[in-house]
């Protein structure tokens, strides 16, 4: 009996001592528990795929067919082996319009709301069954100008789009900016910051002086938030359309901000310059306008470029000598996305129809980094035609999703 009771006992403890410890113990719990859901990186450090969205085109326009072996890809200078590059016309995309409201660009309002209802229409079908690989697609609308609005997350309907696109214009506090500028008296209500991410206009009360007849155009927060709030978390092949003539004034963000946070989202911005309306010049011939990084002012007569990737503002530049053209080809060129110029506001119908044909003749690059990065750290990407005929474009890198 004796011996029986021992050989339960024993039993008893191994069973005991072979249990998994609690979860507590195992694991530390997440400061953000929303990526919990995610998959985590093995603790062996196994490499994950880079996949990038790239466009191909020879003199007479976008090419529907390659090989791996016509192109060459590096990371960090390092040769990489291309895995696979096709054209997966079964992912479905998300969208991110982002419209200018702002003083300058009121001429261009009922122009911008035609052509960019007409993208809409293109890309999300009317039915399921009209383009079933399509049916999965959705877009949002932000305007910007002294404030960041999200006028309506994502969805596959074309009227509810419509809807708000009709009814988009100015802010309440770029109304009032307006009205306080035209009467010469100043604005201390501060800047309306952003929206939220779901909602509109909550504002953070960065406090200002309304600068004549200079709009606020919060360019580079727009992005920021459309990127890092909106569209971080989606699957799929993914894009922002922005309209705009370029020139960011009161963004508590900077242009590489805004850049970095659609690199870490996975997205190309498209950009669509519209030179904006003549506003009164303010602060001309006074040096120090711009107010560093709350101005989003950089050096080189680029908001936002003086600190390199990730880097901040600052440097002085003067108001007047923003060139929002160049910050423009300066957006589209480092995610990946596309620069156009519209000469007139006729010519946005043309541009949204050339965009849309670009994102549904992208190809899918897929590829396994050769070393592993565990800390979440940029990766330059560089990748070049080997047919003299063929010209590339894709993101200039990725960020490396950081083992949990």
């Amino acid at each position: 009996m004796k011996i029986r009771l021992v050989i339960c006992l024993s039993i008893l403890i191994l069973a005991l001592v072979c249990l998994p410890a609690p979860k507590s113990a195992q694991q530390p719990a997440s400061s953000q528990p929303v990526l919990v859901l995610k998959a985590q990186a093995p603790a062996t450090g196994i490499a994950h795929d880079v996949v990038l969205p790239v466009t191909v085109r020879d003199k007479k326009g976008l090419v529907s067919s390659v090989k791996v072996s016509d192109f060459t890809l590096t990371e960090d200078s390092r040769p990489q082996k291309i895995k696979s590059f096709t054209r997966e016309t079964g992912l479905p995309f998300r969208l991110g319009l982002l419209v200018d409201t702002s003083r300058s660009m009121t001429g261009a309002m009922d122009s911008e709301r035609k052509a960019t209802g007409k993208f809409v229409d293109t890309m999300l079908p009317e039915k399921p069954s009209d383009k079933p690989s399509a049916s999965l697609n959705q877009a949002f609308l932000i305007h910007f100008d002294r404030e960041v609005e999200l006028l309506y997350d994502f969805t596959t309907s074309r009227d509810k789009l419509h809807h708000e696109l009709d009814e988009m214009g100015p802010s309440r506090a770029a109304q009032n900016e307006s009205r306080n500028s035209d009467s010469g008296g100043n604005n201390n209500g501060g800047n309306g910051g952003y929206g939220g991410g779901r909602g509109r206009g909550q504002g953070q009360g960065q406090q200002g002086q309304a600068r004549g007849r200079r709009s606020t155009t919060q360019l580079y927060d727009a992005i920021y938030l459309a990127s890092d709030e909106v569209m971080k978390n989606q699957q799929g092949r993914k894009a922002l359309v922005v309209f705009s003539d370029g020139v960011d004034r009161g963004s508590k963000m900077t242009l590489n901000d805004a850049v970095d946070a659609a690199d870490k989202a996975g997205l190309a911005v498209y950009t669509i310059y519209l030179k904006g309306e003549e506003e009164r010049p303010v602060g001309a011939g006074i040096p120090g306008m711009g107010g560093g990084r709350h101005g989003g002012m950089g050096g080189g007569g680029i908001p936002g470029m003086g600190g390199g990737r990730g880097g901040g503002g600052g440097g002085g530049q003067r108001e007047q000598e923003v060139d929002g053209k160049k910050i423009m080809e300066k957006i589209a060129t480092r995610t990946g996305g596309h620069y156009y110029e519209a000469k007139k506001k006729d010519n946005l119908d043309e541009i949204y129809g050339q965009i849309a044909e670009e994102l549904r003749g992208q190809f899918l690059l897929t590829y396994t980094p050769d070393q592993v990065d565990k800390e979440g750290g940029f990766h330059k990407i560089v990748l070049k035609s080997n047919k003299e005929d063929l010209t590339v474009i894709t993101r200039e890198g990725y960020y490396a999703p950081p083992e949990k």
